[in-house]
């Protein structure tokens, strides 16, 4: 498991994404509100495979499910992302769904190197890299790469991108 904050900076990323592809899409909706929608649930997104686990409507405040179980299940994240992403341009509810599911998969992405794992499609999956909270700095670095790279081929039109990308590697 990536430490709270690393999810949180994961969760900048995941919520560039989804804004920069909602953006392309055209699923904004007028004034882009759905672009800063799918941003600020792209956010909250990223931590919520954890806060979905807590019984927020008892005092106690536990755990209502085991940890990294069906709230951490891959396969249902990648559901909402795949059935999100069809409506998007025909569905106010698609741009922050969009967003949400992005931050949810972020949060397991950033999960994934745990020798504990999270659960793809069955059973638990690790890469076994390194233990929880070590390493944050490349599961963070990784996912704003990601980000640059998507939110370059979204709003820079043709090769830009691969312009900046020289312009910055030769100055």
């Amino acid at each position: 498991m990536a430490s709270s904050k690393a999810h949180h900076a994961t969760g900048f990323a995941a919520g560039v994404i989804a804004a920069a592809i909602v953006a392309r899409i055209g699923g904004g909706g007028s004034f882009h509100i759905g672009v800063l929608l799918s941003f600020i649930a792209g956010m909250a997104g990223s931590t919520a495979p954890d806060w979905l686990e807590v019984a927020w409507w008892s005092r106690a405040r536990r755990l209502w499910i085991t940890h990294r179980t069906l709230t951490h299940w891959g396969l249902g994240w990648l559901a909402l992302l795949a059935v999100s992403y069809h409506w998007l341009g025909h569905s106010l509810y698609a741009a922050p769904a969009f967003g949400f599911a992005c931050g949810g998969l972020m949060h397991l992405l950033a999960d994934w190197p745990n020798p504990l794992g999270v659960p793809w499609i069955a059973g638990r999956h690790s890469l076994n890299l390194w233990n929880s909270g070590r390493c944050d700095l490349i599961v963070v670095g990784a996912s704003w790469v990601a980000a640059w790279f998507v939110g370059a081929h979204a709003w820079l039109p043709g090769g830009q991108a691969a312009a900046l990308l020289r312009h910055l590697r030769i100055g």
